[in-house]
C-alpha cells in the first residue's frame, strides 16, 4: 500500500494505473477509521481493480463551534488497518495542499432543496463544504466508482444530486450502516461518549425500529385522525421516549421520501426515517428505510 500526501504523487500513481488499463474506486473519509469505513473498502474491492482511500479532515464542513480541532486524527492506525485489508493507495493531504489559495476558496453550493433542512439547517454551510471537498477529490482522483455510507443519509442524497447535476461519469455505491453488536450505528464520534452515555446510545436504534413498526401498522387509536396527525402523534411519542431514556435533546425525527427528502405522512412510497439525538455534546445520527 502506498501513502501519498501530495497531488503530484497521487497523479503519478493514477497515471500508472491508467496505463495498465485498471479501474479504481475512491472512498472519501476523515480518518479515525472504524469497521464501517472498512466495509466500504471491501465493497469497492469487489467492483474495481484498485482502491484509493482519502483521509482529510475538511475544515470547510465544520462550523465555528464544532470539533474541527479536536476531531480524532489517527493516521498510523488507519494505515495499518487499510494495509491489512489490501487497500492500494491512501491520499492524506495537508489543508494547504488541498486548499492552496490562502484567504479565499471557490466553493460549490449543495442543492438547496436537499441541503437546507435537517443537518443543513442546524449546521449552516456544512453541505457546501462537503460538496466542495468531494468535488475536489473527484477531480483529483478521477475515480470510476465512489463509495459512501448510508449512515449520513442526507449527505448521500446531496452527493448523488451533485454527481447527476454535474454529469460526472462516476458510479456511486451505497454502503449499509455498520452497527455495533448492541445496534449503535458506528461513528468516529462515538468515542466522545462516556460509559453512562454509551449504555443509553443503542436505544436510539430501538426507538427508530419501534417507530418504523408503528408506521406500517394500523393506528387504532387514531383511525379517525388524518395521516398527518397520526404521524405527529408518533413523532411526539418517540421524542418523549428518547428523552425519558436519558437522551439530552432530540434535534429532529423526520419521515421523508428517500430521494428528495420531502416529508411524507403515509407509507405508500419508499421512505426513510431520519433521527438525530444528543448525549451531552455528542450528536448521534441514525436512519432506517421503509
Amino acid at each position: 500500500m502506498e501513502l501519498v500526501h501530495d497531488i503530484a504523487s497521487l497523479r503519478a500513481q493514477l497515471a500508472r494505473w491508467q496505463q495498465a488499463g485498471k479501474r479504481w474506486g475512491l472512498i472519501p473519509t476523515m480518518g479515525n477509521l472504524h469497521a464501517g469505513h472498512l466495509s466500504l473498502v471491501r465493497l469497492a474491492q469487489a467492483e474495481v481493480d484498485c482502491v484509493v482511500v482519502s483521509i482529510f479532515v475538511n475544515p470547510l464542513q465544520f462550523g465555528e463551534d464544532e470539533d474541527f480541532a479536536q476531531y480524532p486524527r489517527t493516521l498510523a492506525a488507519d494505515c495499518d488497518a487499510l494495509r491489512r485489508l489490501g487497500c492500494d493507495l491512501v491520499f492524506c493531504p495537508d489543508v494547504s495542499e488541498l486548499y492552496p489559495a490562502q484567504g479565499r476558496q471557490t466553493r460549490l453550493q449543495a442543492d438547496p432543496q436537499l441541503a437546507s433542512r435537517f443537518e443543513g439547517a442546524l449546521r449552516p454551510g456544512h453541505f457546501d463544504g462537503v460538496v466542495t471537498v468531494v468535488a475536489k477529490l473527484f477531480n483529483l482522483v478521477q475515480p470510476h466508482l465512489a463509495v459512501f455510507g448510508q449512515k449520513d443519509y442526507q449527505q448521500l442524497c446531496v452527493i448523488q444530486a451533485m454527481v447527476a447535476d454535474l454529469n460526472w461519469p462516476i458510479e456511486l455505491l451505497r454502503g449499509p450502516i455498520a452497527r455495533d453488536t448492541d445496534g449503535l450505528a458506528l461513528s468516529s464520534r462515538n468515542q466522545y461518549l462516556d460509559a453512562r452515555q454509551r449504555k443509553i446510545a443503542p436505544q436510539l436504534y430501538q426507538v427508530l425500529q419501534d417507530l418504523a413498526h408503528n408506521l406500517t401498522q394500523p393506528l387504532q387509536p387514531l383511525t379517525d385522525a388524518s395521516p398527518a396527525l397520526c404521524w405527529q402523534q408518533l413523532q411526539a411519542d418517540a421524542t418523549e421516549k428518547l428523552l425519558a431514556l436519558g437522551f439530552d435533546a432530540v434535534d429532529y425525527i423526520a419521515w421523508v421520501d428517500q430521494e428528495r427528502l420531502t416529508e411524507v405522512t403515509v407509507a405508500e412510497q419508499p421512505s426513510v426515517l431520519l433521527v438525530v439525538a444528543r448525549l451531552g455534546t455528542t450528536r448521534l445520527l441514525d436512519n432506517l428505510e421503509l
